[in-house]
C-alpha cells in the first residue's frame, strides 16, 4: 500500500504541460473502482455528481460530513491517489477553511479543487481573500505532514453574462499568479474552452492548467497541443452512467 505522501507526491508529477493527466470524474466507491480498473492513473471526484449521486444539489447543499464520509470510502476503495472537489471548502473565513482542508486530509485525499466562486451568492471571491483562504489550506496540509496537491479554480470563464474570454484573460492571469504565491499547485479553468486562448493561459503563468472537457468535445489531442496539463469531464461521465442506467431500466418497463 502507497502511503499518503507518496501518493501526493505521485499525483502531482502526473501533470505534465502537453502530456496531460486525464481524469474521468467519479462521484463515490464503486463509480471510483470502476475508473481504476478502466486503467486510471489517479481518481478525482466532481462536486455536482457527488451531490447528485446522494439526492442534493451542487453547491454544498451536501453536508460537509457526508462528503467527507464519500472521500474516504472512495480512498479505501482504490489504490490510487484520489482528488476531492471540495467547492469553495465550505467556509468563508480562511482559519475555517483550513480547518475543513484539515478534515478532509484525514480522509486520505492527496488533492482538492477549491474555486473562487463565492458559493451561495454572487461573483468571485476578491483575489487576496481567496490568497488568504488558498494560504490556509496550504497550512493546514503543512500541518499534516502532507504535500496537498492544491488545484486552484477560477470561474472568471464561467460566469453568468461574462465578457467575452479574450477580455477576461488579464483577470483570470492576475488570480492564477496571487494563487500560486498562496501556495495552489494548478490552476482549474472551467468553461474555457477556445484553443488559442488555453495555450495562452498555459504559455503566459506557471501552474499546470486544468481544463474541463464535456462530452464528446474537444479532442483530448488538441488540449494537450495547448498546453493543457489535467483535463476532468465534471459531470459528464455521471450524467452518461445515468442516462444509460434510464435506458436499461427502460426497455424492462416499456
Amino acid at each position: 500500500m502507497v502511503n499518503q505522501t507518496d501518493k501526493a507526491l505521485a499525483f502531482a508529477k502526473l501533470h505534465v504541460k502537453g502530456a496531460p493527466l486525464v481524469l474521468f470524474n467519479a462521484w463515490d466507491a464503486g463509480s471510483a473502482k470502476a475508473v481504476a480498473q478502466g486503467g486510471a492513473s489517479a481518481i478525482a471526484t466532481g462536486s455536482w455528481s457527488v451531490a447528485a449521486a446522494q439526492g442534493y444539489a451542487d453547491g454544498q447543499a451536501l453536508p460537509l460530513d457526508l462528503l467527507l464520509q464519500t472521500a474516504g470510502q472512495i480512498v479505501g476503495a482504490v489504490d490510487l491517489p484520489v482528488s476531492v472537489d471540495f467547492e469553495g471548502g465550505y467556509g468563508v473565513e480562511a482559519d475555517e477553511v483550513g480547518k475543513n482542508a484539515a478534515r478532509l486530509l484525514e480522509t486520505g485525499a492527496i488533492g482538492l479543487n477549491f474555486e473562487d466562486r463565492i458559493v451561495g451568492g454572487d461573483g468571485l471571491h476578491p483575489v487576496a481573500d481567496q490568497a488568504r483562504r488558498i494560504a490556509a489550506i496550504r497550512a493546514a496540509a503543512d500541518a499534516a505532514g502532507v504535500p496537498l496537491f492544491i488545484n486552484a479554480r477560477s470561474d472568471v470563464f464561467f460566469q453568468k453574462d461574462s465578457l467575452p474570454h479574450a477580455d477576461l484573460m488579464e483577470e483570470a492571469l492576475t488570480r492564477a499568479a496571487a494563487y500560486a504565491e498562496a501556495g495552489a499547485n494548478g490552476i482549474f479553468v472551467p468553461g474555457l474552452s477556445d484553443l488559442n486562448l488555453i495555450k495562452s493561459l498555459c504559455d503566459a503563468q506557471s501552474l499546470p492548467v486544468n481544463i474541463m472537457r464535456m462530452g464528446g468535445g474537444t479532442a483530448i489531442a488538441d488540449l494537450a497541443s495547448a498546453g493543457a496539463a489535467r483535463i476532468s469531464h465534471g459531470p459528464g461521465p455521471y450524467i452518461a452512467a445515468m442516462e444509460t442506467l434510464t435506458k436499461a431500466a427502460a426497455q424492462l418497463y416499456q
